[in-house]
Parts: C-alpha cells; sequence; structure tokens
C-alpha cells in the first residue's frame, strides 16, 4: 500500500484539522492507532509541523468528506502525478551549490521519518554515514547553523524517491507474523509400577551352646 508523503506530519495535519476519525488516519498513514491517539492528546510528534495533503496533491478535500460522512470508508491516495523513476544505483549526485542544505535535510529526516535508517537517508541525499551520525549527536562542524528543512524543498530529492524511501522503511518496520506454534503429541502413558515382591521371613537363629544339667 502507497503511504503519503511524511506520514507523521500528515497524520498531525488530519488529527488537527479534520473530523476523520483515528482509525482512518492511523489506516492511512499506515500508523498504530494507540500513536495517533496520543498525537491528538500532544503526547507525540508535539514539535512536528502538520503537512497538509490537499495541499500536495496527495488528497482531494471531497476524498475527507466522504470519510467523514462514513466512518467505515477508508481514504484513498491520489496517484502520483510523476512517473516512478528508474531505480539507481549508488549515491545520488547533489551539485555542489545544494551540498551546504545535506546537513538541514538529515536533521529534518532525522526528525520527522525516524523510521529510516541511516544508509536509506545516506542513498535518498548522496551523504555518508559520518556526516549523518554528526548531525545526530550534534557534533557537526556546523551544528549551531542547522536548521531542519524538507529535502524535496530543498531540491535534494524528488518527492517521489522520499515517499519510496520511506514505503521501504515502514514494510521493513511492521513486524512479521510468527507462525503458530506447533502442538505438542500427547504424553506417553506410563505403565503402573510392578508389584514387589514380600520380603522372606527371616529364619529364627540356632540356639548357642548346650542345656545344663
Amino acid at each position: 500500500m502507497a503511504l503519503p508523503m511524511m506520514p507523521k506530519a500528515t497524520a498531525v495535519w488530519l488529527v488537527e484539522n479534520t473530523a476523520l476519525t483515528f482509525e482512518q488516519i492511523a489506516d492511512f498513514c499506515s500508523m498504530h492507532l494507540l500513536e495517533v491517539s496520543a498525537i491528538a492528546d500532544g503526547e507525540v510528534a508535539a514539535g512536528i509541523l502538520g503537512l497538509d495533503p490537499v495541499a500536495n496533491g496527495q488528497l482531494m478535500r471531497e476524498e475527507i468528506e466522504r470519510c467523514t460522512h462514513d466512518p467505515k470508508a477508508r481514504l484513498v491516495l491520489n496517484a502520483p502525478r510523476e512517473q516512478q523513476p528508474a531505480a539507481r544505483r549508488g549515491a545520488r549526485y547533489i551539485p555542489v551549490s545544494k551540498r551546504a542544505d545535506k546537513p538541514d535535510a538529515i536533521a529534518w529526516l532525522l526528525h520527522n521519518d525516524a523510521e529510516l535508517s541511516d544508509a536509506d537517508i545516506s542513498r535518498l541525499l548522496g551523504t555518508t554515514k559520518t556526516t549523518i551520525n554528526a548531525v545526530r549527536e550534534r557534533t557537526h562542524w556546523n551544528s549551531a547553523n542547522i536548521n531542519p528543512r524538507d529535502p524535496v524543498a530543498l531540491g535534494l530529492c524528488s518527492q517521489n524517491d522520499l515517499n519510496e524511501v520511506i514505503t521501504r522503511a515502514a514494510a521493513k518496520a511492521r513486524p512479521k507474523e510468527k507462525p503458530p506454534p506447533k502442538e505438542k503429541p500427547p504424553p506417553k502413558e506410563k505403565s503402573p509400577p510392578k508389584e514387589k515382591s514380600p520380603p522372606k521371613e527371616k529364619s529364627p537363629p540356632a540356639a548357642s551352646g548346650t542345656a545344663g544339667t
């Protein structure tokens, strides 16, 4: 199932701006129901800015209204307008003029899409795991000036590439269903214990000596 871009930010917007049920939002954003409920209570994603899926063309306003009137209905993501690019091998090439924006984009992804691995971010932005870890640990030489910004808005990747990476990471994060445990065979019936034979009677001891006169 295709996911909206930045599912958590999209869920924040849907919670704050629609009357959709938590189940509908959780299903659309591929999130746990309790996580959506925590967003509504302000316990999760407090610092995440909501992302409007209508403004970016992922949802039609009519689709939201349809599901608002029918709690059992489920939101349907709009088909992407751009054709999915062919799969690439190796790191992405980033123009020299945009490379200074990479730390900002890394910080954005670490904050908004925690399910992405360092390898995912590295391939998406054409950066190194060392740089990613430096941004995460705030040991980057320019940490004081890093400002989390959307990598799509910065032109470091396309929306389709970002959606593809998030979808793949979400699929990996889902727990695999464990096979049902094998039934144990019934225990074998134990044979009754053998009856012990009664102990043999001891013969009386022989009289010692001879009788006196």
